[in-house]
């Protein structure tokens, strides 16, 4: 694969980023609409006192100047954290027990995929919730439909039918046609595609069993192109929650808020790229877009972080657009993460022959897979 295509998947990360960060801007116009109003932002003048100011920033909690420190702390803390959650994985083939052929390396993906499960139920869709049913919007239509669950039931299916045509489109890229599809029905593409279609067993056990049979070979290959498509569509929810939660921080004075969501934050970061991490290293990209990856995730909530800062004077959370738009992007992030969590790593792995051939190895997973979301959960108490 040339540099040029090996680029070419981040298009629509960049673009992604750029969209949420364009999303940003009716915040600034309708607070300083409702500034000029002067309501504070609601947009439903007999709510009693619900949206003409911001609990979190009321009382003692509210100290400008220490919220500053603590969000310019939070920046480098938080890309650190995740340069190393990612980093790990791709850093593993020099340390034998990590290698993604050994029984460890499965129990952490098995974690971090239990990290990313509770992300999506614990954190993005209570936010997603709390945002489409303030009492700051209009009764008609938010109180009346789940606008929510709506969404990201779309979100989730929308994923797929991505997933689906994405790995289409690279098989047919690849392989000239329908090849790849016969070639995945074949016998010996379901040593590696279990019979949901879904096989995301480790690179180096489908290399070693393709014992120079071209039909091995090709169901490999099928198997790699799976995995770069999953990359390419778990990092685009994960940066949509990550531009989100780090533009909160960034906005909000509260101290009481900050403090343990950096916490909060460096453990979620860490863990969550470990789980990107181990899908970056089975897709086998080469340095570049590895390393555009790896930037991408990693610099997502600190440019969130640095976003909200920049509009700290003008950006309402309780204002109507700013709720109706981050509350539809929580939605549609947890419908993502939802999808690609459940299917694509834990069934996927789950049900492979890896797994399948070893129940101590799976109650170890399952294991990991609890205390990975449980620990996320705890962390929902405070993020």
């Amino acid at each position: 694969m040339s540099p040029r295509t090996q680029l070419h998947p981040c298009l629509p990360i960049a673009v992604l980023v750029l969209l949420a960060a364009a999303a940003t801007a009716p915040f600034v116009a309708d607070a300083q609409q409702a500034a000029a109003a002067g309501d504070g932002g609601c947009s439903d003048p007999s709510v009693d006192g619900a949206c003409h100011s911001d609990p979190s920033v009321d009382g003692a909690c509210h100290n400008v100047p220490k919220a500053l420190r603590l969000k310019l702390i939070a920046i480098p803390t938080i890309l650190v954290a995740s340069v190393i959650g990612v980093c790990l994985p791709l850093f593993s083939r020099s340390v034998p027990a990590l290698r993604p052929d050994r029984n460890l390396f499965v129990i952490v993906k098995a974690f971090a995929s239990g990290v990313i499960l509770a992300t999506g139920y614990m954190h993005v869709l209570p936010d997603s919730f709390n945002n489409l049913t303030s009492p700051c919007l209009p009764k008609k239509p938010w109180a009346d439909f789940s606008f929510t669950t709506f969404v990201a039931m779309l979100a989730a299916l929308f994923t797929l039918m991505v997933d689906s045509l994405m790995l289409t489109f690279y098989n047919r890229k690849r392989s000239g046609g329908a090849a790849a599809v016969a070639d995945h029905e074949s016998p010996a593409a379901h040593g590696h595609w279990h019979g949901h279609g879904h096989g995301h067993g480790d690179i180096v056990t489908a290399e070693s069993a393709a014992v120079g049979k071209p039909e091995d070979e090709e169901a490999s290959k099928v198997q790699l192109r799976r995995n770069r498509v999953v990359v390419q569509v778990l990092e685009m929810g994960i940066i949509v929650h990550s531009v989100v939660i780090g533009l909160g921080m960034g906005a909000s004075q509260s101290v009481c808020t900050i403090r343990p969501l950096v916490a909060a934050m460096c453990f979620h970061q860490l863990f969550e790229g470990m789980g990107l991490g181990g899908c970056i290293l089975q897709a086998e990209y080469g340095l570049k877009m590895k390393s555009g990856l790896v930037f991408f995730f990693s610099t997502t909530t600190p440019f969130g972080i640095a976003l909200g800062l920049a509009l700290t004077k003008v950006y309402r959370e309780n204002s109507p657009t700013a709720l109706i738009v981050v509350g539809i992007l929580n939605a549609a992030s947890a419908g993502l993460l939802h999808y690609m969590a459940l299917v694509e790593l834990l069934a996927a792995d789950f049900m492979g022959p890896k797994l399948q051939g070893s129940v101590r190895l799976q109650l170890l997973s399952f294991a990991a897979v609890l205390l990975g979301a449980g620990g996320m959960s705890i962390m929902a108490k405070w993020a």
